[in-house]
């Protein structure tokens, strides 16, 4: 057991889904495909006279945010210039909030064994982006296409103390901001960012130690990375009777390791000041109450809900996890209500997600309707169709769309109950196979179940199980009957 706690807190930046940026009007493109500096203008390059305009859009989306994760939302908040030099950044400072910003003291119930834990939000605040430096050999080009793009900053306090905590806190975050439609929230493209601040202390304690802050981690796995290996290094350090610097770090992903950038800023070294150029933002009350009347159900909510429908803890945070599964799943459960939820669940978490499009659009890309799923469950649940057959149709439906029952019927693959039909499956399976038959008739009771295997077989899978089994009985007990002596 190592004698140091770690303390860590996070700041995210996200990306949010405007058409235009903060505060141009310039399009909000892909970075990754876009030309560079294809979607730029005089106010996010930074040209000297222009004037910048808040992008109402984007204040939505933050107090949504805000709202989503329990902060108290500021009636009036300000903007200020955060000054540094940097390449990318034009203006020479970037426009954010600090001393008032939009929103502060929150929370977020993070899941994990046993009960939720509350992850303290200190703030949650909007600013720009800055642009995007491209290393080529020695030089370095800029592309201005992401400069001035909104972004909401969440700013966690230093309650997380585990690596399991913080994938749990960002994936639980990650999934409140995709449920609101703020965010794509994918960090392969940068609309989601995590900055962690990571400190260690003696086991008990309750003082704070030392912080570091690693920079830009833009996927979990190298967040988690990042930090196993900063918290080892600091550990390894203490441990030998050194200090922990303050200062900003980067992580080297090939290589596995933090690296030192400079020394860690405080507030005053940005000197920040109110933007002169920007009024104070000022946000209605009811207006407030409004966005907070209009927030869906978030993820811990539809997991609560799916877990009193009798689903596994494990199968409601799947379906959760993404809210365009979780109103498929109770699309599908309202179409059918008395096919129980459960093996709805099963239907969409083991067959139908092996069927999910490659294109990343998800259980929307799929062609089955979430009624037409209902069915389907409800026939193979009914008898009138086997799993096996469900299993084709269903193949067929995410394909082509369409009624489950009509295309059963159509391809004659509706199961059939009749007993003439199925005694004469019967007579033929028992007929073929006379050998098996006198082995039953013997005593070894075990080869009934084969025989209905070959029953089946006969009948291309067609015939109802429950009859079948239920007249080969009946045969065999004749047949046991006629070989009794007397």
């Amino acid at each position: 057991m190592s004698a140091f706690e770690p303390v860590i807190g996070l700041e995210v930046h996200v990306e949010l889904q405007t058409r235009t940026k903060m505060f141009c009007g310039c399009a909000v493109v892909d970075s990754a495909s876009a030309p560079p500096n294809a979607a730029v203008c005089d106010v996010c390059l930074g040209l000297p006279g222009t004037l910048p305009v808040i992008n109402a859009q984007a204040v939505t989306f933050a107090a949504q945010i805000a709202l989503a994760l329990h902060c108290r939302v500021r009636p009036v908040s300000l903007f200020a210039r955060k000054n540094y030099f940097y390449p990318d950044l034009p203006k020479g400072y970037q426009i954010s909030q600090y001393e008032i910003p939009l929103a502060e003291e929150g929370w977020l119930a993070v899941p994990g064994e046993g009960e939720a834990k509350r992850v303290r939000i200190r703030r949650v605040h909007l600013e720009e982006d800055t642009g995007k430096l491209v290393h080529k050999g020695e030089a370095s080009l800029i592309d201005f296409n992401r400069s001035g793009v909104a972004l909401a900053e969440i700013v966690t306090e230093p309650d997380l103390h585990t690596l399991e905590e913080v994938k749990a806190f960002a994936l639980e975050l990650r999934a409140v901001l995709r449920y609101l439609g703020v965010t794509s929230g994918d960090m392969e493209k940068g609309a989601m960012r995590f900055e962690a601040n990571v400190s260690l202390r003696p086991a008990g304690s309750q003082s704070l130690g030392t912080r570091t802050e690693i920079k830009n981690l833009n996927s979990f796995r190298a967040m988690l990375r990042a930090l196993a290996f900063e918290i080892d290094r600091q550990e390894r350090l203490l441990a030998a009777g050194g200090a922990v610097l303050q200062e900003t770090l980067g992580w080297d992903e090939a290589r596995g390791v933090t690296l030192s950038q400079r020394g860690k800023e405080e507030a005053h070294d940005y000197r920040y000041f109110p933007e002169p150029d920007l009024p104070p933002l000022e946000l209605d009350s009811a207006w407030i109450d409004g966005l907070r009347a209009g927030l869906p159900q978030l993820p811990g909510a539809r997991r609560q809900q799916f877990e009193s429908l009798g689903l596994t803890p494990s199968l409601a945070a799947t379906l959760a996890a993404e809210r365009a599964t979780a109103d498929y799943f109770e699309a599908a459960h309202r179409a059918a209500p008395a096919v129980p939820p459960i093996r709805l669940a099963h239907w969409i978490v083991g067959e139908l997600f092996g069927h999910l499009p490659a294109d990343a659009t998800g259980i929307a890309g799929v062609r089955i309707r979430p009624e037409a799923l209902a069915e389907l469950v409800a026939m193979v649940e009914g008898d009138y169709i086997s799993p096996a057959t469900g299993k084709a149709l269903l193949q067929r439906l995410v394909q082509e769309g369409g009624s489950p029952s009509r295309l059963a019927a159509a391809g004659g693959l509706d199961q059939i109950s009749e007993p003439a039909a199925i005694d004469a499956w019967i007579d033929s399976a028992l007929n073929q196979h006379a050998p098996q038959v006198e082995q039953y008739l013997a005593g070894k009771t075990a080869v009934a179940q084969w025989l209905f295997g070959q029953v089946m077989r006969a009948a291309g899978g067609r015939a109802k199980p429950s009859i079948v089994q239920a007249r080969l009985t009946e045969r065999l007990k004749a047949l046991e009957e006629r070989r009794r002596p007397g």
